[in-house]
């Protein structure tokens, strides 16, 4: 190696050019710009007003907070499913008078009144809802009407009731510990906001009410194209706005025990400036609970200030509008801008060097023939794309298609076929237990198995996630393939963490490393990853030990052998370090030794491009997708080898006439059946000298 490349090699393993992508690839990202604004304006009022982090100062703001916070909170929720409530203010106006008339006048039971006060809240948000939601009116003018007529019904109460709710008392500590009674030194306020934003972020984001609000903000039409009822969910939206703007409005009645006409004024002005400047966005489908947390926090921080800096209150409203503003701007431009950034750092190839390619003219062992010029074509035209093609022992077929099913075609000629399960994603890899059970990967979605009587069970569909991992590694995005360990352990390959399955070609533009080999013990019900930081882990097959299996490594062209067992544990030995071709599906062979499938042949532009890890960053960055440089996919070629890593022969087909891409092949009873992810057949091939009553299910479980 040069001393360039040595030199870039190292420049590329010590700086992790990945992070950024991943950093910005993180939801939390959105809050960064937020928190660095809350966090200069805690620095700069903090050093301009004096005791501003003393504990009376802190203490009366965090209960106005509280109060504050359940306003942000209801506006985020009708933002985030793509509208608009400029009736909270009014409505916490409501709440305030109706709990002191009810409590005050009406003289009635603390529970009731609270009950009461809510159903007035949550009668205003109905009416929101209906006239939005299934009227389909504008949010803007509806809500807009809704303050108006809101204000108006307050303003009358007040002329009814004001000066008996001053005349009277309330003797009762319950309601007096809404707004001045505190939890382990907190403010009842500050724990009630804190108990709903923790809720409403685990419906947001953990319930299937919280995927429709947020389908509904980001597209309402396909929302609706996929089953959501969108005006119900809009109408429910509503309907939590104005139980919680309600719900404020009960506490800072209880705090300040009285009712006036400026109440809630503006306070929709400032929710709403609240709601943006924590990077909801107005356009609906995007926002969070913390995200209204941390806007409120901002806002109550600032507006205090200024009153007590001695701003006059026109000026507040100046730099709350300034701000508003600015807010808007800034969501317009990183929603604008945020994806095209991303695009441009989120691939990140690094230095990938491989060992010259092995010659394919005779008398190397790779050496080109037309041996599979005359395989049998199975399922002509009645399978789409059979990754993986496994035999049971009733000699019928299985294959995983395209469109989510595990297609199984029936012997002795394959000629009638039947849908053995839709699973739903896209199958791939697949084993027989020793019960029976079909084991399969599935593409995005995990480990299955399929009993006999084609009841599906998912098995795992995560891992432990890595200490030290910026993305959340825990979730699988496409496991591979998969083979079973004697004590029944599965071991499987995920190809990569970073990327989809149709994005498999940008995974090898990178050549990182994001794979990884993972074990699920049935016995335990744990899963955990055994081997990292590969390079596009494809084939797994366990070896005649009982104690290691065989791997393959795409994009590195290489086959190792891994001990999980034995004195060898842990260790990890290469078998083929210089394949001329990309590596996929590993299987046993009847004479104990292993079939290889080659998905693709290397060429000399995609090996130097490895070894450029800036062209290759430039290209993705400055090239469409369809003109990047590819991996040959399109000459397959099957080896068998043994456990030494000899190769003992290769079967081509020269010019790709008859079957041109192989990702798997299985021996059984002398044939080899072959299967190819973009194929529209099943190879079928006589072995010469194999042994014609061998099976897979007799090498891994001794069946007669």
């Amino acid at each position: 190696m040069s001393v360039s490349d040595t030199i870039m090699r190292w420049r590329y393993r010590a700086i992790p050019d990945h992070l950024v992508g991943e950093v910005l690839s993180k939801r939390w990202i959105d809050n960064a710009i937020p928190l660095l604004i809350l966090m200069a304006v805690i620095a700069v009022f903090g050093s301009a007003i004096p005791d501003f982090f003393g504990a009376a100062s802190i203490t009366n703001l965090m209960r106005q907070w509280g109060e504050f916070c359940l306003l942000v909170l209801a506006l985020m929720v009708v933002m985030v499913a793509g509208g608009i409530d400029l009736s909270v203010g009014s409505t916490f106006a409501l709440g305030n008078i109706v709990a002191l008339a009810l409590l005050n006048v009406a003289e009635w039971p603390v529970p009731a009144t609270v009950a009461a006060t809510l159903a007035c809240g949550a009668a205003v948000g109905l009416v929101n809802g209906v006239l939005v939601g299934f009227l389909r009116l504008r949010a803007f003018l509806t809500t807009l009407v809704t303050l108006i007529i809101v204000r108006a019904i307050v303003d009358m109460l007040l002329l009814k009731y004001s000066v008996p709710i001053a005349a009277a008392f309330v003797d009762s500590d319950l309601w007096y510990f809404f707004g001045e009674g505190s939890v382990l030194g907190v403010p009842f306020s500050v724990v009630v906001a804190v108990v709903i934003a923790i809720a409403l972020h685990l419906v947001l984001s953990r319930t299937r009410i919280g995927w429709h609000i947020l389908a509904t903000g980001g597209s309402r039409r396909s929302a609706h194209n996929v089953g959501v009822s969108v005006r119900r969910v809009i109408c429910a939206t509503y309907v939590v706005s104005g139980t919680l703007s309600a719900l404020a409005g009960l506490i800072f009645a209880s705090r300040l025990g009285g009712a006036g006409a400026d109440t809630g004024i503006g306070l929709e002005i400032a929710a709403l400036t609240a709601a943006v400047l924590g990077g909801n966005s107005l356009g609906g489908g995007r926002g969070s609970a913390a995200k209204a947390v941390i806007g409120s926090i901002t806002v109550m921080v600032l507006v205090n200030s200024l009153v007590r800096l001695g701003v006059t209150s026109g000026a507040n409203s100046l730099l709350l509008g300034l701000a508003l503003l600015g807010a808007v701007a800034i969501d317009v431009r990183w929603l604008k801008n945020y994806r095209k950034v991303l695009s441009k750092v989120y691939v990140s190839p690094t230095y990938a060097a491989l060992p010259p390619a092995p010659a394919t003219a005779a008398p190397s062992p790779y050496a080109l023939n037309d041996r599979l010029r005359d395989v049998e074509s199975l399922a002509l035209g009645a399978i789409d794309g059979p990754e993986d093609v496994i035999l049971d022992d009733a000699d019928n077929l299985y294959a995983g298609n395209r469109t989510g099913d595990i297609m199984r075609f029936l012997a002795p000629d394959y000629a009638r076929s039947e849908v053995f399960v839709h699973i739903g994603g896209r199958p791939l890899g697949m084993a027989f237990a020793r019960d029976g059970a079909l084991l399969c990967c599935v593409g995005g979605m995990g480990l299955y198995r399929i009993d006999p009587d084609r009841s599906i069970h998912r098995l795992t569909d995560e891992t432990n996630r890595s200490w030290f991992s910026v993305i959340d590694d825990s979730r699988l995005r496409l496991a591979d393939d998969l083979d079973i360990a004697p004590d029944g352990r599965v071991f499987f390959s995920e190809a990569t963490i970073r990327y989809d399955m149709h994005d498999w070609p940008v995974d090898c533009l990178e050549s990182r490393g994001n794979g990884r080999i993972i074990c699920y013990d049935p016995n335990s019900g744990t899963t955990r990853t055994v081997l990292k930081n590969l390079v596009f882990p494809n084939g797994i097959c366990m070896a005649g030990d009982g104690q290691s299996f065989i791997f393959a490594e795409s994009w590195a062209c290489r086959i190792s052998r891994y001990w999980f067992d034995g004195p060898k544990a842990g260790r990890v030995e290469p078998v083929i370090a210089d394949l001329p071709g990309y590596p996929d599906n590993i299987n046993r062979a009847s004479d104990g030794t292993y079939w290889l499938a080659l998905v693709g042949m290397r060429t000399p532009s995609l090996d130097l491009a490895m070894k450029l890890p800036g062209f290759r960053k430039r290209m993705a960055r400055r090239t469409a997708p369809d003109e990047w440089l590819y991996p040959n996919i399109n000459t397959g070629c099957i080896v068998r080898f043994d456990e030494t890593g000899r190769v003992l022969e290769t079967l081509w087909d020269l010019g790709g006439e008859n079957h041109p891409m192989i990702t798997s092949m299985r021996e059984h009873k002398g044939h080899l059946y072959i299967g190819g992810i973009f194929n529209n057949r099943i190879g079928r091939l006589k072995i010469e000298g194999a042994d014609e009553a061998w099976t897979g299910q007799r090498s891994y479980w001794g069946r007669p």
